[in-house]
């Protein structure tokens, strides 16, 4: 014997009824004695309640719903019967949905609805289906019969959630099952005290009836079909990889469906465990899916140290404390006793060994009736201040791993609570059972999600690590950083085992966050068509409620607007990477905030790009510091325009004619006057003193400027390019003057001892920057440790594609920190 299940999804309308038919048809009706146990069609339970509850009110809206549910189980039994059934099955629904609608008018004229009656009211959803269903069965040539569960399913009079008594109702099923030869389609949920009143068996009842009657037949298996490939390792709804458990033990089954996984109820387990009976559970809308198999031990072909994760939110947790409980006997069985006289569930506790406090979780709607019965339970003890006014903490949320191997596998709980704290995850409260079966948590709901996705991408899918990237500004440096990217993705996720997810884009016009991602190569496209206006503040607010683990910004603009958020996203444990050098050389205590929540919040602030692009000069400074070097002198060429003009710089080439080159080769700004100003080189300086530990201020940086200040005043560009021409004589002086000594002229920054300055200075043929070239930057390092021959750095220092690889090697740095 075989009992199959199937639930208010697989029955939900004539197409799926059909589906079911060709299961049966397929995979059962040759293979052996089997029996149907079905729910309501999809909805109509909810529908019912609805119903009785308006009527209750003495709201006649009730009439119109009762007669749109009457018409869709006529047109569901229209739509899958020929005449003759139809006849047959439409006079039972006219009868049944009389017998209902006489009882509704009775609710609404004396506008009371007791748990007895709502019983009754609910049975129709499961009588009016299975009806259909077995006729529809009979008429394709699955010879079947309607059976009522209240005919074999005898229970007490707890209305509503009904206690079954497995005595009396395994007798007579057996008995009514004995010499069977129709297939027998069952009515879920329902059953009747001895005296034939009708009760229900409350949440999950359909998969209950199942399983009673499994454990009657001693089935060979108990399957339930639903509309998922099985139980999951997470909900599907918050874990976006969730996959389907192949293997799981019964204890395993029951601490995830008593945590909130919905696909199986916890009543439903027990009549199977007891007779050693298989759980399947299946997909009607795939069933050539094997599903998960539930039985006495797991077997998992593919191992993992947890099987499963689930959750519950709507969660208060309650915090009993005082110094005088550690003296009062007993005050544990009085808390907990009290409690369950008044049906509070209890869902979650954990005490200190001095037994000083006690903490619990409840469903946060029995809160307020929670705290009256600890009121007048612990009246006395209150008023002596022997204990104190019970903390609460609202909008909290539980989750549990659960794993049968947990017992047998060191560092569980390390990784689970590691991989938390990096994401800046705060655990209120912690629970677990000597028997290791599962580690049970309480945090704030609003990180709920985030943990969920995070701990199973930790246990099941480590193997990759998944990056969620939101990109500001997508000019030079931006798009090319998507290019490279994109270029990337397969060789980062089959050997560095990264998977890179752009999950936010926003330039100058629009924005777009999509959390399921958007693609490298259509992004434009995508942002074109799909963008909302531009507004960096909503921007980071949609990523502060995504709230997704391993988050990175990048800030690929110059703007003051953007810099001025990267605290606000530090604190919401979202690393910054940026090329934008406004912060890292902006008021030094506004600086060290943002390295300072960096390193509380177990997050990035990276910002090596600031300075000589994609060069490793920032790093290096940092490292050597960190290892206990110190700077004694630092001097560098850094913007990468200027070095370009004076390297070309000669008293046979106007200076007005060298600038105006640069600008033709993209080498300026629009307005060369931002380069040949020295702010940029200033900016830079000071990032590199702070990174040797110097306290600098932009502003304490002395400065010689190469162009007057009457030139750097002009009206607009054109303007500024004649008064330039002005200047070629004292430059071509100026050039004939070094050249006679044998000398170079360089703008270099310089740091020592612990001053800062930018100027003009004429080189030699035997100094490092005598011999720079094109637009490249050179840093020359005097430490401690490297005294007689400084280090050197020279490369490239501007430009979008060594720039945005620099941006790159930064997000791989923070991707390779967080696996």
């Amino acid at each position: 014997m075989k009992v199959l299940k199937f639930g208010g999804s697989s029955v939900k309308n004539a197409t799926n009824i059909l589906k079911v038919y060709e299961i049966l048809k397929t995979q059962f009706h040759k293979n052996g004695e089997y029996t149907v146990v079905v729910s309501a069609f999809g909805g109509v339970t909810d529908e019912l309640i609805k119903i009785s509850t308006l009527a209750s009110k003495g709201n006649k809206r009730y009439v119109r719903i009762f007669l749109k549910l009457k018409e869709r189980h006529l047109a569901t039994a229209k739509e899958l019967l020929n005449a003759k059934w139809y006849k047959i099955a439409s006079k039972h629904l006219n009868e049944s949905f009389h017998s209902l609608e006489k009882v509704l008018n009775g609710i609404f004229l004396v506008q009371e609805l007791t748990l007895k009656t709502k019983d009754y009211v609910l049975s129709f959803g499961e009588r009016s289906s299975a009806y259909i269903i077995a006729c529809a069965l009979s008429q394709r040539g699955i010879e079947s019969e309607f059976l009522d569960a209240r005919e074999i399913i005898t229970t007490d009079k707890k209305f509503g959630n009904a206690t079954v008594n497995f005595s009396l109702t395994g007798k007579k099923i057996k008995a009514l099952y004995k010499d069977s030869t129709k297939v027998k389609i069952v009515t879920g949920f329902i059953s009747a005290d001895k005296g034939g009143l009708t009760t229900t068996l409350g949440r999950g009842g359909s998969d209950y009836t199942a399983a009673i009657l499994a454990n009657a037949l001693n089935a060979k298996v108990l399957e339930i079909w639903t509309d998922v490939d099985g139980i999951l390792t997470g909900n599907p709804n918050k874990v976006k990889q969730a996959f389907t458990i192949n293997n799981l033990s019964y204890r395993e089954a029951m601490e995830l469906s008593h945590m909130g996984a919905k696909v199986i109820y916890p009543p439903t387990i027990k009549p199977a465990l007891n007779k050693n009976i298989p759980i399947k559970i299946r997909n009607t809308f795939n069933p050539s899916f094997s599903g998960s198999i539930i039985a006495k031990a797991s077997k998992n072909s593919d191992f993992h140290e947890i099987t499963g994760l689930s959750s519950i939110s709507g969660i208060s947790l309650l915090n009993l404390h005082g110094s005088g409980m550690i003296d009062i006997t007993g005050i544990h069985t009085r808390l907990f006793s009290a409690l369950s006289r008044e049906e509070i569930d209890v869902l979650f506790i954990t005490k200190g060994s001095s037994e000083y406090s006690i903490c619990f979780a409840i469903h946060t709607d029995q809160r307020k009736k929670t705290e009256g019965i600890i009121q007048k339970t612990f009246e006395n003890e209150l008023n002596k201040k022997l204990i104190n006014e019970v903390s609460i903490k609202d909008e909290m949320s539980m989750i549990a791993i659960v794993s049968e191997q947990m017992r047998t596998q060191p560092g569980v709980a390390g990784k689970l609570f590691g991989s938390l704290g990096r994401e800046g995850i705060n655990v209120t409260a912690i629970a677990q059972g000597s028997s290791e079966l599962n580690i049970t948590f309480v945090i704030n709901t609003k990180d709920e999600e985030k943990a969920l996705n995070l701990i199973h991408d930790s246990f099941f899918l480590s193997q990759n690590k998944i990056i969620h990237l939101y990109l500001i500004g997508v000019g030079l440096i931006g798009g090319t950083l998507l290019e490279q990217i994109q270029r990337k993705t397969k060789s980062l996720e089959n050997e560095d085992k990264i998977q890179i997810k752009l999950c936010g884009i926003s330039n100058s016009e629009k924005q777009l966050v999509q959390p399921k991602g958007i693609s490298f190569k259509t992004w434009n496209k995508e942002l074109s068509k799909k963008g909302v206006e531009s507004n960096s503040i909503a921007f980071l607010k949609e990523i502060q409620n995504l709230n997704l683990p391993n988050s990175i910004l990048v800030d690929a603009t110059s703007s003051k607007k953007i810099a001025s958020l990267y605290a606000e996203a530090l604190e919401s444990n979202i690393s910054v990477i940026t090329p934008n050098k406004l912060a890292s050389s902006g008021p030094l205590s506004k600086f060290e905030e943002l390295k300072q929540l960096a390193l509380k919040r177990n997050v990035s602030f990276l910002y090596e790009t600031n300075v000589g692009a994609g060069l490793p000069i920032l790093s290096t400074i940092e490292n050597l510091v960190s290892s206990g070097d110190e700077i004694v002198e630092l001097k560098a060429v850094l913007s990468g325009t200027i070095s370009y003009i004076f390297n070309s710089f000669s008293s046979k080439i106007p200076f007005s004619s060298i600038v105006k080159q640069a600008q033709e080769l993209g080498l300026t700004e629009p307005d060369p006057r931002d380069d040949l100003n020295g702010t940029d080189v200033k900016r830079k300086i000071t990032i590199l003193a702070r990174a040797a530990g110097f306290p600098v201020e932009m502003s304490n940086v002395a400065m010689e400027q190469i162009v007057k200040p009457s030139v750097m005043k002009a009206k607009n560009v054109e303007d500024f390019y004649i008064k330039l021409k002005g200047q070629d004589a004292h430059f071509e002086e100026l050039a004939k003057q070094t050249e006679a000594k044998g000398k170079k002229l360089r703008y270099i920054a310089e740091l020592k001892n612990g001053k800062c300055s930018v100027k003009l200075v004429a080189v030699k043929e035997d100094d490092p920057f005598y011999h720079l070239q094109g637009s490249d930057n050179l840093l020359v390092l005097y430490t401690k440790r490297y005294t007689e021959r400084p280090m050197i750095i020279r490369g490239p220092g501007a430009g979008a594609n060594v720039t945005a690889a620099g941006v790159f090697a930064e997000i791989m740095s923070v991707a390779k920190k967080r696996m």
